[in-house]
Order: C-alpha cells, then sequence, then structure tokens
C-alpha cells in the first residue's frame, strides 16, 4: 500500500511539473513570420520556412509542415524533420519544410516580441482555440493561412504532395486540424493532395461515446477537445465533420514503447483515461472504433513504429515515418 501511495504522489508530482514547465517561457522563437488575416482581425506567428517563397519555386513538388509539441520548442522538432528527411534520402531543393510556432503571453513578453505577435492560452493553441491577442484567430486560421499560400500555383506550380504533420501535442493539435480544417480543399482544388501525420498524442477528439473506459462521471468526455460538443469559434457547425474525417488520409504513428501510463506529459484527465490506459493504447483503440463505426469507408491508417517511444525524431526518421512525410518507399500501404 505504502508503495501505491508514494507511486501516486510521484505521478502527481510529475503531473504538476509538466505543466509549470508547459507555462515556462519559450526559449528560442524562430527568427522568419507570417502574418494571417481573417474577418476576426490580424496578427503574426514565428515560422521557420526552408525556402523563400515569396518567389517562384518551380523546383518544389512536396511541402511538409510540422506542428511543435506542447512546450513551443519549434527549433528541435525542425531538427526532427530535418533528420527525417536526410533519412527518407528526400531531395533538399525539391522538399520544402514549414514549421509554425504557436506562441504564449509568457513567451510574448519574456522575448519582447511586438503587439502584433499572437499569442494563445498554454493549451489554447492545440486545442483550435482563439488568440487572446491581438485577434481572435484560432491557430487553425493559421493553419489555413499556410495551406492557401501552398496552394498558390503562381508560386508552386509544380507541388503534388502537402503533408500536416506533429508529435505529441503538435499530433493532437493535427488530429483537431483534419476533423474541422477548412485548407484541404484550396489544396484539392489546384490537384495537390493532403495528408495528415498524427504521431503520439495524448488524446483524440472522438464521435460518440463508446469509450474504451466510459467515465458516467466526467462530464468533459463529449465535449471538445475530447468530443465533438461545444467547439470553439473556428469549427462552427458539426454536421458532416465525421462523415468528411474518415474520408481524410490521415496517417498514425505510434511509438509501441509509448506506453507508460505516468509519462509526465501525458493527458491524465478523466476524459483522455477514457479513450485509454497510455498513449499507444489510446492510438489503437481510436481508429479501432472509427473502421467498427463506419466499416469499410475510413481511408486511415495506423503503424506501430517498433522500439520506439515519446521520440519525435525517432518517430519521424523511421521507416514508415519517412514514407508518411516524404513519400520514402519501405511502409507497406503508403
Amino acid at each position: 500500500m505504502r508503495r501505491l501511495i508514494l507511486a501516486f504522489i510521484l505521478s502527481c508530482c510529475a503531473s504538476v511539473s509538466s505543466r509549470a514547465e508547459e507555462a515556462l517561457p519559450v526559449k528560442t522563437i524562430l527568427e522568419g513570420r507570417f502574418t494571417v488575416s481573417s474577418p476576426s482581425g490580424q496578427g503574426s506567428v514565428p515560422l521557420h520556412i526552408s525556402a523563400d517563397w515569396t518567389r517562384v519555386r518551380p523546383e518544389v513538388t512536396r511541402a511538409v509542415v510540422i506542428v511543435h509539441g506542447a512546450l513551443r520548442n519549434a527549433e528541435s522538432v525542425l531538427r526532427a524533420a530535418r533528420s527525417a528527411r536526410a533519412a527518407a534520402g528526400a531531395d533538399e531543393a525539391q522538399t520544402l519544410l514549414i514549421v509554425p510556432q504557436f506562441l504564449t503571453q509568457p513567451d510574448v513578453a519574456d522575448h519582447g516580441l511586438g503587439s502584433e505577435m499572437l499569442r494563445w492560452k498554454p493549451s489554447g493553441w492545440k486545442d483550435g482555440d482563439a488568440a487572446m491577442a491581438p485577434a481572435g484567430l484560432s491557430s487553425f486560421d493559421v493553419l489555413d493561412a499556410l495551406l492557401a499560400r501552398l496552394a498558390d500555383r503562381a508560386l508552386f506550380p509544380t507541388l503534388r504532395h502537402v503533408v500536416l504533420a506533429g508529435h505529441s501535442a503538435g499530433a493532437q493539435a493535427v488530429q483537431r486540424y483534419a476533423v474541422a480544417g477548412r485548407g484541404e480543399s484550396l489544396l484539392t482544388t489546384v490537384g495537390i493532395s493532403l495528408r495528415y501525420v498524427v504521431a503520439n498524442p495524448s488524446s483524440y477528439l472522438w464521435f460518440g461515446d463508446m469509450l474504451p473506459r466510459p467515465r458516467s462521471d466526467c462530464s468533459a468526455v463529449g465535449h471538445w477537445k475530447y468530443g465533438i460538443a461545444n467547439p470553439p469559434p473556428y469549427v462552427g457547425p458539426t454536421e458532416g465533420l465525421e462523415a468528411r474525417y474518415i474520408r481524410r488520409d490521415v496517417v498514425y504513428l505510434l511509438g509501441d514503447r509509448d506506453n507508460d501510463p505516468n509519462h509526465p506529459m501525458l493527458d491524465r484527465s478523466c476524459a483522455a483515461a477514457a479513450q485509454g490506459e497510455n498513449r499507444f493504447n489510446r492510438g489503437m483503440q481510436h481508429l479501432f472504433y472509427l473502421e467498427n463505426r463506419h466499416p469499410n469507408l475510413v481511408r486511415h491508417r495506423i503503424y506501430a513504429i517498433p522500439g520506439i517511444g515519446h521520440d519525435a525524431a525517432g518517430m519521424f526518421a523511421s521507416v514508415c515515418g519517412a514514407s508518411a512525410l516524404f513519400g520514402a518507399p519501405g511502409c507497406p500501404g503508403l
């Protein structure tokens, strides 16, 4: 009993520590800037892009947009993306790498950034919430604008494939965007495919209430970001979102060692716990549920990455990671 109590205390302390770390200002701000305008107003986010996209890029055939994790350490995910690109043998000139950075108020204040810089609550950007300032732009509005830029045939006349990927908290944002995002139609209209790569998220947006570990005492289960009820303003009417989501090209990458139920960055809220006991289990259960709900209609694929835990670099540089992101051969079905 004493061991169980100690384990519980350590688990709680780790959870508190991870939340405190998430609230700290990020160490590095990306140098580039990307300005987004919408009826809600205008604001900017830091951005890395591997080539100048203010002029025509006829050599670019693939663009990979990667969303960072909870700590907003965009430079870390950028290093992982570069390593994965090298592992895939992808041509650097033909493959555009894009990493946006979603900031919080402490980030903006600590680095003395201008008033035009968008900032969200610590978890708001991954949920698609509206920014706190300078305008109520959703992080999904930012992704829409990025995809709209890539859909511009005057700039990218030979672009054929776009991938939107994320690991951990970034994967949470990508999975919700795969449900609610509007940018895909801009690409497909001009003959560009869009794939969503969801790697090791803590939780998923579920349709319906047949959860693996149901909790009758958990009111958050059916509500956004865990369910479809009460979504942020960006989402709007939810009718038809599920039917559209299952038709989208979604690839789930799950590290088979990302199975620690006490991982310090794991969402252990009652709503997340209802989806499974760890990240690996939650991912498997999510797709299993969708396929049972829509037999022979789900366009999604799932790959267990052997020997990898909660590690973005390891996930993206794996055989199936390199296939999903950069079109490298070797992964069945990709």
